[in-house]
């Protein structure tokens, strides 16, 4: 999974190795397509999520979202997920 963090100003997109920008855009939570968000919600429930983007790969020809949020034990989850609701990975 990546990670995107906001440090001094700046987006950085974190994975261990260096990744470049271009490969990711930001989404609001609220212009993600419904099926993302309906997957998330089903597969993570009680997780408030905050934070999503849409990656330059496509799966089967389809748009992937990466939506991530907080549980309510301060853990961070992440889930992968197709536009028409398809679970890529979760972690």
């Amino acid at each position: 999974m990546r990670y995107l963090t906001w440090i001094g100003g700046l987006l950085v997109l974190a994975t261990g190795c260096t990744k470049s920008l271009e490969n990711v855009e930001m989404v609001p939570i609220e212009k993600l397509p419904e099926p993302v968000v309906k997957t998330a919600n089903e597969k993570l429930p009680g997780v408030k999520f905050d934070t999503a983007w849409k990656e330059a790969e496509k799966v089967n020809g389809e748009d992937v979202y990466e939506v991530r949020g907080k549980a309510s034990n301060g853990k961070t989850r992440d889930i992968k997920v197709s536009a028409s609701g398809s679970v890529l990975e979760v972690d």
